[in-house]
């Protein structure tokens, strides 16, 4: 190549480098590569290849090294010793002689026959460049303007990076109505590299959704000084959040909620309404089934197990005024506190205005008790009094919480064949 082609030769790699993302030392490399492999397919039989492509010197040069010999059998690799002379006249029997290929094949190797090695080569690249970045984004919470939406499906493209990213429509809120040049919030799901492209999964439905978006409104949780422990969400409805603190000094509900609601309406707002109930956390599974429950107020919380599939289950004890608000709409409070805690939920309805609540409460328990007890001659218990002291030990407790009210008499079936259940 002359000189000039050489120059455009290194103007269009810096080009291709800036474009792509992709480091000028690699593509260099993947570039020399692909020109040894379309040499050894053009010139069959050839060992030693030497590609130099030194931009700060411009040189780009492809040779071969063979042996000098007197008389040639393996011309891929060999050369006599006069046509090494007529090369280089310090050329000696038994030496490798450096052979370069001619200006115009190397012009030719570069834009034909490698053309498809080097391009394979640059989209490689490009891929693991991609992957890098868009690996670095995921678990991360991204704002990007809108591309373009697609009014079929739903979908809206969005672009991450210099590439394309679809926030699908079973992944928006069901408030959510994207238009061109929006800028959307979206949280980094995962990413999958498999096959020739890089998908990046984004979500606005995901838990951890609320998480970012509580990280960016409550500096306390991006120092460490808050910690979110739980999320429960039922996605453009409801969530649930259980936050905890090690500083004395931090009310770690207040501290999400802000000075008059200012920070958890920031992040209701980006959630298109989405109710949002931030509760303490506590270790104590009691409590902690309390607190799930709010806005309703637990009179008492008892969790037992299910020996049969330990799975935990929650008596709560409320004001029969507040069943529905410790149920909710469709059941979902009750079920958020569910998934929130981890136990199941029974509500037992007591009334708080009688003379002597807590008398309400043990005859609500051991009614509740007692109609699980069905087909007691099946009961595997050596003796009634047995049962009938664990029932006393369960009603003397003054803790309560709850969970899912669903699947719960099948629960306690099972329950009652543990003979420490109760």
């Amino acid at each position: 190549m002359t000189a000039k082609q050489v120059k455009e030769f290194f103007d269009a790699l810096k080009l291709i480098s800036a474009e792509k993302g992709i480091k000028l030392n690699v593509l260099i490399e993947k570039l020399k590569s692909a020109i040894v492999l379309a040499i050894k397919k053009q010139y069959f039989g050839v060992n030693k290849i030497n590609v130099v492509i030194d931009v700060d010197s411009n040189e780009f040069k492809v040779s071969f090294f063979k042996m000098v010999v007197e008389n040639v059998k393996n011309f891929a690799n060999e050369i006599s010793l006069n046509e090494a002379l007529s090369i280089s006249k310090k050329a000696r029997l038994g030496e490798m002689l450096e052979v370069l290929v001619e200006s115009k094949q190397i012009g030719r190797l570069a834009a034909g026959a490698a053309k498809q090695q080097i391009m394979q080569g640059i989209r490689d690249i490009e891929k693991e460049s991609l992957v890098q970045r868009m690996g670095e984004r995921v678990g991360t919470l991204v704002a990007v303007p809108v591309e373009m939406v697609d009014s079929n499906k739903g979908d809206v493209i969005l672009k991450i990076d210099g590439s394309e990213v679809v926030l699908f429509k079973n992944s928006q809120l069901p408030a959510d109505d994207f238009k061109v040049d929006d800028i959307v919030k979206v949280y980094a799901v995962n990413l999958n590299s498999s096959g020739s492209g890089c998908l990046l999964k984004v979500s606005r439905t995901h838990p951890d959704f609320v998480r970012k978006l509580f990280e960016v409104e409550v500096p306390e949780i991006e120092t460490g000084k808050i910690e979110i422990k739980r999320i429960a969400r039922e996605a453009g409805v409801r969530t649930k959040i259980a936050v905890s603190t090690n500083d004395p000094n931090l009310e770690p509900v207040g501290c999400c909620i802000g000075n008059k609601g200012i920070r958890i309406d920031a992040v209701v707002k980006e959630l298109r309404g989405e109710k949002i109930d931030v509760v303490k956390y506590s270790e104590n599974e009691e409590e902690f089934v309390s607190f799930a429950l709010m806005p309703a107020k637990a009179l008492a919380v008892k969790i037992l197990v299910d020996g049969s599939s330990n799975e935990k289950i929650a008596f709560v004890a409320v004001d029969k005024a507040q069943i529905s608000l410790a149920i909710g709409g469709k059941g979902l409070n009750v079920k958020l506190a569910a998934i929130l805690t981890g136990c199941k939920i029974d509500i037992v309805a007591v009334d708080e205005a009688v003379d002597d609540v807590q008398a309400a409460i043990d005859a609500a328990l051991k009614e509740r008790v007692a109609a699980l007890k069905v087909n007691e001659q099946e009961s595997p218990f050596e003796e009634d009094v047995a049962v009938e002291k664990s029932e006393q030990e369960l009603l003397e407790e003054e803790d309560v919480h709850n969970f899912e009210v669903e699947r719960m008499l099948e629960a306690f079936r099972s329950a009652k064949k543990q003979k420490k259940a109760f």
